[in-house]
């Protein structure tokens, strides 16, 4: 580990394990645009969630993009829409309920981020 950056080496070789577990498990393709057009969108798709992760709370802060991806963004819930507002009906007793409302009142009501 080089004497200035104490655990910067630690934090890229997660990162690089957490891409190769999700999206860059596709490459190679064999074209070298495809592959290049594939990363940035892996790269894209990684920095989102883990902004996502950032704004939901402290639980979700070092999870890996599958977890936030399995707790945040593929969840079970219903959508209604009534006099012209979507309201959306999570699961009763849902264990990241606290960590999705978190998230969305610091993106979607667009108030100042606040951390727990």
């Amino acid at each position: 580990e080089p004497p200035g950056n104490p655990g910067r080496i630690t934090v890229i070789e997660q990162v690089h394990a957490d891409l190769k577990a999700s999206a860059l498990a596709h490459l190679p393709s064999g074209k070298f645009c495809a592959n290049a057009a594939w990363l940035v969108c892996a790269v894209i798709a990684f920095n989102l969630t883990r902004a996502a992760a950032s704004l939901s709370g402290g639980r979700l802060a070092k999870a890996t993009t599958s977890t936030v991806r399995r707790t945040l963004i593929c969840i079970p819930a219903r959508i209604a829409s009534s006099a012209r507002r979507i309201t959306m009906h999570l699961p009763a007793r849902w264990p990241w309920e606290t960590e999705w409302n978190l998230l969305f009142d610091n993106t979607i009501h667009r108030r100042p981020p606040t951390w727990p």
